[in-house]
C-alpha cells in the first residue's frame, strides 16, 4: 500500500503552484522516501509533491538508475522539439501525444543541499518537464493541441460522470500513430 494516494484530475491541488522548499529536514526526507514508495507502487517514473497533496517544489523520479530527487528545480534552457506519447499518474489510463522540447538543462538541489545541474534529452528531459509542470500547476492536457485537448477533456468529464469512454479513448490520436519528430 502506498504511503500517499495520488491526486487525480479534478483535484484543485493539481492546479496550484508549489512553494519553494526552504529547509531540508527529517520531515522532508520522510516525504521524499514516501513519495518514492508511492511512485513505485503506482508504477510511475516520476512523481511531484503536488500529486500527493503537498505544495512543495520537489519531485522524485527513477528512469532506471535508482530513485532521485530534485528540489526547487528550474529549467534554464530548452531546445528542439520531440513529439511523443506521455502518461500521467494523475490522469490514469490516458496516453497522449505531446510536443515538448527535446533537450533541457535543469538545475536544483538534492537532499544534502548540493546543487544539481543536468542536461537531459528525450525521455529523461520529458520526465523533468512533466514534473516541473506539476510544480507550476500545469497538467499534460494543457500541452495538447486544441482539438486533441477538447477530446481528452471530454473523456475526463465523461469518466467523472461514470460513463464508458472506451470508444472515445480509442479515437484520441497518439504520437505513435500521428507523426514522428
Amino acid at each position: 500500500m502506498s504511503s500517499y494516494a495520488v491526486r487525480v484530475y479534478g483535484d484543485p491541488v493539481l492546479k496550484q503552484v508549489a512553494h519553494d522548499v526552504e529547509h531540508v529536514d527529517g520531515s522532508l526526507v520522510r516525504l521524499v522516501n514516501d513519495m518514492v514508495e508511492t511512485m513505485y507502487d503506482s508504477e510511475g517514473v516520476g512523481l511531484a509533491a503536488p500529486q500527493v497533496g503537498v505544495q512543495k517544489r520537489l519531485f522524485v523520479y527513477d528512469v532506471g538508475d535508482g530513485p532521485q530527487v530534485m528540489i526547487n528545480p528550474t529549467i534554464a534552457e530548452a531546445e528542439g522539439e520531440w513529439y511523443h506519447d506521455e502518461g500521467c499518474l494523475s490522469i490514469p489510463g490516458l496516453r497522449l501525444g505531446i510536443v515538448r522540447p527535446k533537450q533541457v538543462h535543469i538545475s536544483g538541489f538534492d537532499l544534502d543541499g548540493k546543487e544539481i545541474a543536468l542536461e537531459a534529452d528525450e525521455f529523461l528531459g520529458r520526465v523533468f518537464q512533466h514534473e516541473v509542470d506539476h510544480l507550476d500547476g500545469v497538467l499534460m492536457v494543457e500541452r495538447l493541441e486544441d482539438d486533441m485537448r477538447k477530446q481528452a477533456l471530454r473523456v475526463l468529464r465523461d469518466r467523472a460522470l461514470g460513463l464508458d469512454t472506451t470508444a472515445m479513448e480509442a479515437k484520441l490520436v497518439s504520437a505513435d500513430s500521428q507523426r514522428e519528430v
